[in-house]
């Protein structure tokens, strides 16, 4: 099946980037209609997130989710494939030269992405600027992980770690010179989280991002990326570096971090990975949501 959904792909990608989000707008409502289980995910998040927005409101909210991230699925296949010329036509970075001045100050820098869908393309684009670092978390089918692994390395020198041997590999790439493509947020069970709110709700969430920057002395560059609309490609912005990171509590950090992705979530909820048990892991004696 993984073989007949990859060749899928392929076919996919030679089809211009407008024709794909039309495929994808497609799609993206079969799958709100037909994957229960996880749309039941999703609505959950979005009933926890967005309370003061009607079902009806949440439930055109979710549509809208499924067919950004079914189209980020389906665009894949461009960076898996295409040229580099395309990509870089279909992919606006901006920003490039505040992770080249930090570079040049001899500072390591943390690039820090949310979960939004276009996280991949910026990715990919990022790649043809600088040799970075990241990680990546092991695969059940280990051809999908063989695929974006692939997706990962295929312009210039970059280094993936597993997520399964630390941050030591990704604090040393860094002191070399590698910015670090940081992942925040997901829900990674209770061993190595904190809980901190997120829409309000106390959200296990692993507390790297301070323990990095503080190891590594490492500028934390804030990066969203966003899907254009109706296959105009996808823009990522690096924002200023910020300031006064990591500060002397990890906790009131990790805090500050999750402050500012729900921020930048608001703008565009329908572009975030809301298919995800985001709030799986629950405090002690607390109900579970899913």
């Amino acid at each position: 099946m993984t073989r007949i959904f990859l060749a899928g792909l392929w076919c996919f990608h030679w089809l211009p980037l407008p024709v794909q989000a039309a495929c994808g707008w497609l799609f993206g409502h079969l799958l709100y209609l037909l994957v229960l289980p996880r749309c039941r995910v999703l609505a959950t998040n979005l009933r926890l997130c967005f309370p003061e927005k009607s079902a009806a409101e949440r439930r055109h909210m979710a549509r809208r989710v499924c067919v950004a991230v079914t189209r980020s699925m389906l665009e894949r296949g461009v960076l898996w494939w295409a040229s580099e010329a395309r990509i870089r036509r279909l992919v606006e970075l901006n920003g490039v030269d505040r992770i080249r001045q930090l570079h040049a100050e001899g500072r390591a820098v943390v690039m820090l992405v949310p979960h939004f869908v276009g996280l991949d393309m910026a990715g990919s684009r990022m790649a043809m600027e600088m040799d970075c670092v990241s990680m990546y978390s092991a695969q059940n089918d280990k051809l999908i992980e063989k695929m974006l692994l692939h997706g990962r390395t295929r312009f210039g020198s970059q280094e993936l770690l597993s997520r399964q041997d630390g941050i030591r590999g990704a604090v040393k790439a860094m002191k070399l010179g590698r910015p670090f493509y940081y992942l925040p947020d997901l829900d990674f069970g209770p061993k190595e989280s904190i809980f901190v709110p997120f829409f309000g709700i106390q959200t296990a969430t692993v507390p790297g991002l301070p323990r990095i920057a503080r190891l590594a002395d490492a500028a934390v560059v804030p990066l969203v990326v966003r899907m254009k609309p109706w296959g105009q490609g996808y823009v990522g912005e690096f924002q200023e570096p910020w300031n006064d990171f990591p500060g002397t509590d990890v906790e009131t950090d990790t805090a500050r971090m999750n402050a500012w992705i729900e921020s930048e979530v608001r703008k565009t909820p329908e572009q975030y990975y809301w298919v995800h048990k985001r709030f799986k892991t629950r405090p002690a004696g607390e109900a579970r949501f899913y």
